[in-house]
């Protein structure tokens, strides 16, 4: 190599340096940032604020709407900019609330059960007591025994997943080999599938299928299922369009008491119950909608590029949100109010937006990436996809962040490598290029957007999101508030540094040569 040739190219290497080097904000605003999480924490507050103050927060929902103009008025009241209720999505199902609700078994002794009717049910008429019929189904020619029995009865439907003695804690953190294997790259074992699945029963989908139309024929007073464990019954929802006739009214049962029922009866001892349950429908409300706020940036030329940090807003009717997912939204509030305390005037524009709809299928953050990055329908990108600079999502209970998972996104790994330095003493040290999903950042990752969830304890998560039990206990403050810490210090790296992290090359290339529809 000549001598001009190589200074030529070392010059040009040199310039490109900046360009492409990952910076670290000084220590000192590390040690501000934890000093303000840790000394003038909001969280306790908070944490009460978003679950006994505000309420269970189903999508669309009478109190769902009202907690997003209270949510809009605090985002305000901390001092952020544009705080606002935005449209995000259309929302077929339209809103639904549980206005009273009572179920007992009367015979052969009385007990009242803990019972959650599922979401966009119908009602009873008022307070009915009638004889329970199990409907033991294995196969088609089953359902003849039913047939002609079932109107004016109460139907214990099968059992979902049987219940099966755990010895496992009931609440864990994420130990060193767990962590340890996190960090090691999967991709040499072939594909991870990121999106959970559970064996639902053993019924083929055409016998399902026959047993909702013997029960539309029949009309039973009520439907019961067994979903959900510890003498607590889970919280879901039926498919239902706003407009349609009210379904039947169907109500969760613990596996417990599902189990106690279906064992009399296969013993031949008569049960009967009582039940009143009364749900409301509000067709009208038919958006879901996402409340948004920010720091706005100063630089002159990155001003319009956004940080954004997030978490779901919406939750299950049955408790009040707590770990799912009110200590997202607890988070990532102190995480901005961190760094209005702090005085930071970021360079590119920090955002928070709480999410609506997430769980009925990621509403919210889906329709903000469509109406601000890139319309799949379309296939139309808009101008903020360019601007997009990095999404931090939280969205697994409220145990501590043990790393992060960069969804396969080789080139993060020197910026968090860069960025984390100060936050290992609170344990956060794993980078895991796992892709990890079912929540709102893969409504960004899958347009090859820089977008993260975090590695957390799992505490416990497991047996009590979508519960009457997800409720201001479930939370750890400690936890919390050094999350906030986190978020808050990677938010305003990423809005300091004069480098980017790419987004993933080829994958909007892929979705706009795509003759149908990506599925989420």
């Amino acid at each position: 190599m000549n001598k001009r040739l190589f200074l030529f190219l070392a010059c040009t290497l040199c310039t490109a340096i900046p360009v492409l080097a990952q910076t670290k904000q000084p220590d000192e605003l590390a040690y501000k940032i934890k000093s303000e999480a840790f000394s003038n924490s909001q969280v306790e507050d908070m944490a009460q604020w978003f679950t006994d103050y505000l309420g269970p927060r189903l999508a669309a929902s009478p109190n769902g709407l009202k907690a997003e103009v209270l949510a809009m008025d605090k985002l305000t009241s901390y001092g952020l900019s544009g705080s606002r209720v935005e449209y995000a999505a259309p929302f077929p199902k339209g809103g639904w609330e549980n206005e009273h609700n009572y179920v007992a078994m009367t015979s052969p002794y009385y007990c009242s059960f803990s019972a959650t009717p599922r979401a966009w049910s119908g009602s009873t008429a008022g307070l009915v007591s009638a004889d329970v019929v199990y409907l033991n189904v294995e196969k088609a020619e089953d359902l003849e025994q039913y047939r002609g029995k079932l109107s004016g009865k109460i139907v214990l439907m099968p059992p979902v997943v049987p219940y099966e003695m755990s010895f496992e804690p009931l609440a864990s953190r994420i130990s060193k080999d767990r962590l340890a294997e996190l960090s090691q790259d999967p991709r040499p074992q072939g594909s991870t599938r990121y999106m959970r699945y559970f064996r639902m029963n053993d019924l083929t989908p055409q016998l399902q299928a026959s047993i909702t139309q013997l029960i539309a024929e029949e009309k039973p007073v009520a439907i019961l299922r067994g979903s959900g464990t510890f003498n607590i019954p889970m919280s879901n929802g039926m498919q239902y369009t706003a407009g349609d006739a009210h379904p039947l009214p169907e109500i969760n049962l613990p596996t417990e008491d599902h189990g106690r029922m279906a064992r009399l009866i296969a013993k031949n001892i008569p049960v009967t119950m009582e039940i009143d349950v009364r749900n409301s429908f509000h067709p009208a409300d038919t958006l879901i909608n996402n409340v948004i706020a920010e720091i706005p940036g100063v630089h002159p030329r990155l001003k319009n590029e956004i940080v954004l940090i997030g978490a779901h807003f919406d939750s299950w009717h049955g408790g009040t949100g707590a770990a799912d997912n009110a200590s997202g939204c607890i988070v990532m509030l102190e995480a901005m109010r961190i760094l209005k305390a702090i005085g930071i005037s970021p360079s590119r524009t920090i955002r928070i937006a709480l999410w609506g709809g997430e769980e009925q299928g990621l509403y919210g953050s889906r329709g903000y990436a469509s109406n601000n990055l890139y319309d799949r329908e379309k296939k139309t990108r808009h101008p903020g996809y360019d601007n997009f600079v990095l999404y931090l999502n939280m969205d697994n209970g409220s145990g501590r962040f043990r790393g992060i998972y960069l969804e396969e996104n080789d080139m993060a790994i020197p910026f968090f490598k860069t960025w984390m330095s100060p936050l290992e003493s609170l344990g956060f040290t794993t980078l895991s290029l796992r892709r990890t999903g079912s929540t709102d950042h893969v409504a960004f990752s899958t347009l090859g957007l820089p977008a993260f969830q975090f590695i957390q304890d799992p505490l416990e998560y497991g047996r009590t999101y979508h519960t009457l039990m997800d409720t201001y206990e479930r939370l750890s403050l400690d936890d919390l508030r050094i999350n906030a810490a986190i978020v808050a210090w990677f938010a305003l790296n990423a809005a300091q540094d004069n480098a980017r992290i790419p987004s993933k090359p080829g994958v909007l290339e892929k979705l706009q040569a795509a003759t149908n529809e990506i599925r989420w």
